[in-house]
């Protein structure tokens, strides 16, 4: 494992998109565990997409304009949901001091689901794994798999920061209405914007 695949892994896991903004949503709602089931339920989203890539569905994705566009207006109209979650004060930013396993395994299924309805993200592993691949190597999806494993791992670290850090500042935060209010408008605006992204995003 090279270091030029992991400072490159870094920088787009850092990245903000809809896994950290979700996470942080949750941070800031619920608390460091909430935070934790939601860079969980973000981590496995990926997993699909790494699949793809390994078995060469992503191409799939590349050539066929309607399963592209399929999930691509699925995730755009999930994300306009989670925008309008957002601005409701029962939403997603309800602020919840106790986080029960069922309300943790709803975090973490949308997680999941953010990201699985991410079709570029089949295609971006699809173009970036390959590249750490020696051209002469023996098993070369076992190596993919062994890059792929690393890139969750530092997804999972990674995001986890970003969710103990809001979790950290929260008691400031949700004990502002005003701040919260301005909150809400700001995660919903990130949705929504991440959501007109994705409506424009080419194959």
């Amino acid at each position: 494992m090279t270091l030029s695949f992991l400072l490159t892994s870094l920088i787009v896991v850092i990245a903000p998109g809809t896994g950290v903004l979700y996470t942080l949503a949750a941070a800031l709602s619920r608390g460091h565990r909430a935070s934790m089931a939601a860079a969980f339920g973000c981590t496995l989203g990926i997993v699909p997409h790494i699949a793809a890539a390994l078995l060469g569905l992503a191409a799939v994705l590349h050539t066929s304009a309607v399963a592209f566009a399929a999930l691509k207006w699925l995730g755009v109209l999930y994300l306009l949901y989670m925008a309008w979650q957002a601005l409701r004060e029962t939403g997603s930013l309800k602020i919840d001091q106790t986080v029960d396993p069922r309300s943790t395994l709803r975090i973490v299924v949308t997680g999941i689901l953010v990201n699985i309805l991410k079709p570029k993200l089949s295609i971006f592993f699809l173009a970036f794994l390959p590249q750490f691949v020696a051209a002469g190597d023996a098993h070369p999806l076992g190596r993919m798999l062994e890059l792929s494993v690393a890139f969750m791992i530092m997804t999972f670290a990674v995001f986890v920061i970003y969710g103990l850090f809001a979790a950290g500042v929260r008691d400031r935060v949700v004990t502002n209405p005003g701040a919260m209010k301005w909150l809400r408008r700001l995660f919903a605006g990130g949705f929504a914007a991440l959501g007109l992204k994705l409506a424009f995003a080419d194959r």
